[in-house]
């Protein structure tokens, strides 16, 4: 069996799973149609990469921060304007690891585009169509043979995560290894050295990625993720 045809087969499993819904969208409403975007293309300067597949990163962001000061940005607009709903953590993505800090990316010679339909099923979970043709350009491409089977397993992996309590969590003094705990309590099988926390320069949550197997399930962070030790600090905007 090939790795995609396992990595297919063990999704099917996850999909008959029962699971939590994932709901980080609120009121999420987005137009009935989409203006067609030009291909995204491969940068000049990002090699393909194909490597064997040993694990995957679930990558969380959190839209709060990430639309700060963008709230009047047309790129940005399904996400920061407000106009078609507020946000909490997005499916940033789902992206394939390798042995080593080297990842595969850029796998398929001429990957197809993501078709409207797919794109229009993921916006309340990644409210950016050039986010959506982005990922599965660098990342699904790597480990699918289309982007409907990429974003499937990605949404299921997504919406199968237990958010914590963040209005709590961003009321209080916070740390690194506080926030990976609260993410570990909210998700049976998961432990805190699963969870990588990214924070912005000022000490702003950026994104909250959990290292998984390639059974999809968590797994401890390989050691080229380096972290900020546990009692560093770290603060949550709520977008207020």
């Amino acid at each position: 069996m090939t790795a995609r045809a396992a990595w297919l087969a063990i999704a099917g499993l996850m999909l008959l799973a029962p699971h939590a819904a994932g709901a980080q969208a609120y009121q999420c409403r987005m137009p009935e149609r989409l203006s067609p975007l030009p291909p995204v293309k491969r940068p000049a300067n990002e090699p393909r990469r194909v490597l064997p597949v040993t694990g995957y990163t679930l990558a969380l962001s959190w839209s709060p921060e990430f639309c700060k000061g963008r709230e009047d940005d047309a790129r940005q607009r399904l996400q920061c304007s407000r106009d078609h709903g507020e946000f909490g953590f997005v499916l940033h993505g789902l992206w394939p690891e390798a042995s080593g800090p080297r990842y595969p990316q850029y796998c398929a010679a001429q990957p197809a585009r993501v078709p409207q339909s797919v794109v229009r099923s993921l916006l309340c979970d990644m409210p950016s169509p050039r986010l959506i043709e982005h990922q599965w350009l660098k990342h699904g491409s790597c480990m699918a043979r289309d982007p409907a089977s990429y974003f499937r397993v990605s949404t299921t992996v997504y919406r199968a995560t237990r958010i914590p309590d963040m209005e709590r969590l961003s009321r209080r003094p916070l740390t690194y290894g506080m926030l990976r705990r609260a993410f570990a309590q909210a998700n049976p099988g998961m432990q805190p050295d699963t969870i990588a926390i990214k924070a912005n320069a000022r000490g702003w949550l950026q994104e909250v990625r959990i290292c998984l197997g390639r059974n999809l399930k968590p797994n401890a962070c390989p050691r080229h993720v380096r972290q900020p030790r546990g009692d560093t600090m770290i603060k949550i905007w709520r977008g207020l």
